[in-house]
């Protein structure tokens, strides 16, 4: 498929209105591994070991371009391509990313490609056709997001002092800080932000308002059973500290549980996820205001009819999984957001 159709949104009441900002933030289930479509390189792979045509086929129906195509969920996919079966690209809908190791700047109107590749989607991809329907005005999606990152330990929140467990020298020989990309998402946020006229030329100065904030990740901590425990103290002073430092006390807050696996009981890694790191991520929406915690274990999707091979941990690259996250997390956002509105003086907004 080739991206071509634009949706626009121009009302006078909109152009008087701030520019709505989401971070969407975590680590890989964040960036996005959503196979787009089933290209040659992909088919070609699988029959190098051994797959056969019927169970390559199978794999297919994972993909973004298959679910788009099939008739009994056309209706749920009828809104990301136009009448030629082309790409929707919206205007109104902007998307901000650094992504990869040489943090590759991908930014543009909302659409496929704003995964770990250019074939590939994240939460962010439904999540921001919600926001977009919801809004008149403009909106913007800043993702931070990094591959192979906890909560114990890169991300944690600076108001949870120093870990208590070693913290090695990397293979560079290298002892990395806590805390490193907690800051580093605090400073792009606020980079972004700081400039937008500079990243978007489009930008009509119009003032912004931090929105919401969105949390996929987990993965890493489930690989370490200290860091598992401490995610249920974590959390929600990650919360905390992220508010504090964006400025807006009662910013609406959606945690995307760490789902992999589905329901069925496991072992290791995930096993740790369903016994400490899920029950945190759930009890942080129980205790804190303006925090919900959307359910994704009933999107998890075997590998049998998903495009990836053993990534368990990026929902075996299946498009529907990383679709329904998003789209889990933008109902839950529009639930708060309709909520916070009718507070009077609960949102700040910026102007330029």
């Amino acid at each position: 498929m080739v991206i071509l159709t634009t949706i626009s949104s121009s009302s006078a009441m909109a152009a008087k209105k701030p520019l709505k900002v989401f971070i969407l933030a975590g680590q890989s289930n964040m960036v996005g591994a959503g196979a787009v479509e089933f290209n040659e390189r992909r088919t070609a792979s699988y029959k190098k070991r051994g797959l056969s045509d019927e169970a390559i086929e199978k794999k297919k129906k994972g993909t973004l371009e298959s679910l788009a195509k099939d008739p009994k969920k056309m209706k749920t996919y009828k809104h990301i391509v136009d009448e030629d079966g082309k790409w929707v690209v919206r205007k109104d809908v902007n998307v901000y990313f650094k992504r990869g190791r040489n943090n590759e700047l991908k930014k543009g109107g909302l659409s496929v490609g704003f995964g770990s590749r250019d074939e590939t989607i994240g939460p962010e991809f439904q999540f921001g056709h919600i926001m977009g329907d919801l809004y008149e005005e403009p909106v913007l999606l800043i993702k931070t997001a990094w591959g192979g990152k906890s909560l114990a330990f890169h991300f944690r929140p600076p108001s949870a002092g120093k870990p208590g467990f070693e913290i090695k020298p990397g293979k560079d020989g290298t002892t990395p800080k806590p805390g490193e990309y907690y800051r580093l998402m605090m400073d792009e946020v606020k980079e972004v932000l700081s400039d937008l006229k500079k990243h978007f030329p489009e930008y009509d100065g119009r003032g912004y308002e931090i929105a919401g904030f969105c949390w996929h990740q987990g993965w890493n901590d489930g690989c370490n059973e200290d860091w598992a425990k401490e995610y249920a103290r974590l959390m929600p002073l990650f919360i905390r500290d992220v508010r504090k430092d964006l400025g807006v006390a009662n910013l609406p807050f959606v945690i995307a549980n760490s789902g992999f696996g589905g329901r069925k009981s496991h072992g290791g890694v995930v096993g740790r996820l369903q016994k400490m790191v899920q029950p945190a991520q759930a009890a942080a929406a129980k205790t804190m205001d303006n925090v919900q915690c959307v359910e994704t274990r009933d999107f998890y999707r075997p590998p049998e009819v998903s495009p990836g091979r053993g990534d368990i941990e990026h929902w075996y690259s299946n498009a529907e999984s990383y679709f329904l996250i998003g789209n889990a997390m933008g109902k839950a956002m529009k639930k708060m957001l309709i909520a916070v509105k009718k507070r009077p003086g609960s949102v700040r907004t910026r102007s330029d």
